[in-house]
């Protein structure tokens, strides 16, 4: 995504082990490539990967946080590469304006190593709450 205009806000993260497993309690997905190192390490990946919905939990914090009423009409997801626990997460998020109201919010959270994307969202929030 490239963009002209200001981001709507940036941030980074680095997840850690901890976070995966609790998310994998709040959320009911326990699927071992998240939470057994074990396991994992048996895998392609080599070691856990984080939930995709995690990574846009993070995400949504950020919209939340720069838009306090926004509610999603709807959303677009994809999961192109894995993320790790202990690597670094940087995201950029554009928003622009609806036909007819509200806004597009467009979220890149990629890997700081090697820029690869990790997450790809657009959300788009209600009028009167954008």
């Amino acid at each position: 995504m490239s963009h002209p205009d200001a981001p709507l806000f940036t941030f980074e993260h680095v997840p850690s082990q901890a976070e995966f497993e609790l998310f994998a309690r709040v959320s009911g997905d326990d699927n071992p490539i998240h939470v057994d190192r074990a396991f994992s390490a048996r895998t392609r990946f080599g070691r856990t990967v984080a939930h995709g919905m995690f990574l846009y939990t993070l995400i949504w914090a950020h919209i939340r946080a720069a838009l306090p009423q926004a509610v999603a009409r709807n959303q677009a997801l994809k999961f192109p590469n894995p993320a790790f626990a202990g690597e670094g997460l940087r995201c950029e998020a554009f928003a622009a304006p609806l036909p007819g109201g509200g806004l597009r919010v467009e979220a890149v959270l990629r890997r700081l190593a090697d820029g690869a994307p990790v997450c790809e969202a657009v959300t788009e929030i209600a009028g009167e709450h954008a």
